[in-house]
């Protein structure tokens, strides 16, 4: 899954950036509302995580731009705390509010809850074509046996699980998976897919070509 950061407190940006990745996911990162909104309306993301604050354009009219274009999951983080705040916030699309300070935990469960409702896939947990994957523990099980995965290919397995039954082409695999600086022209999916078949199963997933892949249940 491929996350947005918008924050200008650089330490805070860091900080928050580096958890996400810790937890498999790849992030973008903007300092400004205005690099903020081009990035969110170009780039393909499965939520962001939007400060309020912003210098260039403010959080709430990047939000209120977005929304003209894109449905796509927000969790705004802001030190505005106040009920004002956070209706402003909710009705002009917002899908989440956290305030500052915030445990980078709580984070993490409001970004997974996000994603998994977007997908509408309201539980913690995926059971398709023989495997049980659990979204909060990042782990995956395959005819009850666990199956260590790294967490790029968990992640792969993670967006093909949410869109089961659905052809996912590699361009759409790699605009969610990899992020801005990473090489998208090399072999690295492919590299990726062969691991997790060697590691769960030769069928697990299903190549449609031309088109991409996919899991079926």
């Amino acid at each position: 899954m491929r996350l947005l950061v918008v924050e200008d407190e650089p330490e805070l940006l860091s900080a928050v950036a580096q958890s996400l990745r810790e937890e498999g996911y790849a992030v973008d990162e903007a300092a400004d509302g205005i690099s903020g909104l081009f990035k969110a309306q170009n780039w393909e993301y499965d939520a962001i995580v939007l400060d309020l604050m912003l210098p260039g354009l403010s959080g709430l009219n990047l939000l209120q731009q977005l929304r003209t274009k894109r449905a796509l999951p927000v969790l705004i983080l802001s030190a505005r705390d106040t009920v004002e705040d956070r209706i402003d916030g909710l009705d002009l699309g917002a899908d989440d509010y956290l305030v500052k300070p915030f445990e980078l935990a709580e984070l993490h469960a409001r970004i997974r809850s996000l994603i998994r409702r977007s997908a509408g896939q309201p539980a913690a947990s995926i059971a398709v074509a023989g495997a049980v994957i659990d979204l909060k523990a990042r782990s995956l099980s395959f005819g009850g046996k666990p199956i260590e995965l790294t967490a790029r290919e968990f992640a792969i397995v993670e967006l093909l699980a949410l869109r089961r039954g659905e052809v996912v082409t590699r361009t759409n695999i790699y605009d969610h998976i990899f992020d801005e600086n990473d090489d998208t022209l090399s072999n690295l999916l492919d590299v990726h897919i062969s691991n997790i078949r060697k590691k769960i199963d030769k069928d697990f997933i299903t190549t449609r070509r031309g088109q991409g892949y996919v899991l079926e249940d």
